[in-house]
């Protein structure tokens, strides 16, 4: 059954998932390319969290809490950008991209440097992907994650690509609705005309026996294109078994590969590349797409031209921002090598079908009429993210196993 209303509405319950998913939790914020050159910066606003991350000098990813250790003030206001050093417009304190204090005017003779580097943040990156935490003792399964992952990505080099567009897209409801519609594609059928034309809408039936009959049809062309798509898999050694493990462990995930329908190379109308510089170095463009979830904020789709990514951050009770990055090889140049508009029109399209969905479960959940309504066969990923939200919830505060126990906690 889906969460009863406060957890969609209530501010109280807000707060209680920045303390403890946004804060306790491994969150994905940003790729490596978007930070591409030593100096180059993205913040990152969690509640009232904000947090810098960067490529120090020796061009390793950094973290840190966007606060000045002097008297607190907000060092970086831009959403991203490039610096020499990291400098705060208030006094002037300035840190290397290391966080290291380098000039603080004016301090008493024993004043001690070395004892106000910027607070750092927890940040991990798994090939190329950046995450971060904010707790003083982060979930450990990372690295372990980590491991599965990785050798599906890294094929792919997403480290080395470049950013060709980046999106923002306030959406009118609750996070919680935002990954919940994404982790279903039971409205795909009437809701995605366009990225239906490549994607299976056959997608979340575990069970054949529960595929609608209409569906049937696709689903044994879905089945075809398996068999075809996991020979060229096997032959370039690209790891494409499903992994699911979404409410099995502190940090959830699910990773695989799967056929895209017409062509069956990328996220177009006709399903052929929008890039001729492929992100890898096989010489196939028909790689079906590499699909990961991550909780809490996390799904991309990698094809054989490039890749997308996908975030969301709470904003607060009622509204949340989705990033989309598009990313492409380090070397395709827009318009030579690739269509920007063609390239990124289906997901562009269809992420506002999805904020006016969400929109419209935001609205109906907020009436006194609402009441919780069970989930589909195929909405058993929607399912797992629940049961790993009110499981992390259980396990940072100690909640009975009810969910209405956990809005009174919070109230």
């Amino acid at each position: 059954m889906s969460l009863a209303a406060p957890f969609y509405t209530s501010p109280e319950v807000f707060d209680l998932d920045i303390a403890e998913i946004f804060s306790k939790q491994w969150i994905f914020v940003a790729t490596e390319p978007e930070i591409a050159e030593p100096g180059d910066f993205v913040t990152v606003t969690l509640g009232r969290y904000s947090v810098i991350i960067a490529r120090d000098d020796d061009e390793q990813v950094q973290a840190y809490h966007n606060v000045c250790r002097h008297r607190g003030a907000r060092i970086l206001a831009e959403e991203s950008g490039s610096v020499g050093n990291i400098v705060c417009s208030y006094h002037q304190w300035t840190y290397g991209m290391d966080g290291k204090l380098l000039y603080a005017e004016g301090q008493s003779p024993t004043f001690d440097k070395s004892c106000f580097s910027l607070r750092s943040v927890n940040v991990r990156s798994i090939a190329g992907l950046i995450f971060i935490c904010l707790a003083d003792e982060p979930p450990a399964d990372i690295d372990d994650v980590a491991a599965i992952v990785a050798p599906y990505l890294e094929p792919h080099d997403l480290r080395k690509a470049k950013v060709a567009k980046q999106v923002d897209l306030v959406e009118h409801g609750n996070w919680k609705l935002t990954m919940e519609n994404n982790r279903e594609c039971y409205h795909c059928s009437v809701g995605h005309p366009e990225l239906l034309n490549t994607f299976f809408p056959t997608w979340g039936y575990s069970d054949s026996e529960a595929i609608p009959t209409r569906l049937r049809p696709i689903f044994d062309r879905f089945n075809a294109a398996m068999v075809e798509h996991k020979a060229v898999w096997d032959h370039y050694g690209l790891p494409h078994e499903r992994v699911a493990e979404l409410d099995t462990r502190p940090t959830g995930f699910h990773i695989e590969r799967e056929p895209m329908d017409l062509a069956g190379e990328s996220f177009t109308l006709d399903g052929t590349v929008a890039s001729t510089k492929l992100l890898t170095d096989m010489p196939v463009t028909r790689l079906g797409r590499l699909s990961m979830h991550a909780q809490p904020n996390l799904w991309l789709h990698i094809t054989s031209d490039h890749a997308i990514t996908f975030s969301v951050l709470p904003i607060g009770p009622d509204t949340c921002r989705v990033r989309t990055t598009w990313l492409v090889h380090e070397d395709a140049e827009e318009g030579v090598d690739y269509d920007l508009d063609r390239m990124t029109n289906v997901w562009e399209i269809t992420n506002q079908q999805d904020a006016n969905f969400v929109g419209l479960a935001q609205e109906g959940i907020s009436s006194p009429a609402y009441v919780p309504g069970p989930y589909a066969p195929s909405e058993f990923q929607v399912e797992a993210f629940i049961n790993w939200y009110i499981g992390r919830l259980r396990f940072h505060r100690g909640i009975p196993d009810d969910h209405l126990s956990v809005v009174q906690e919070a109230g």
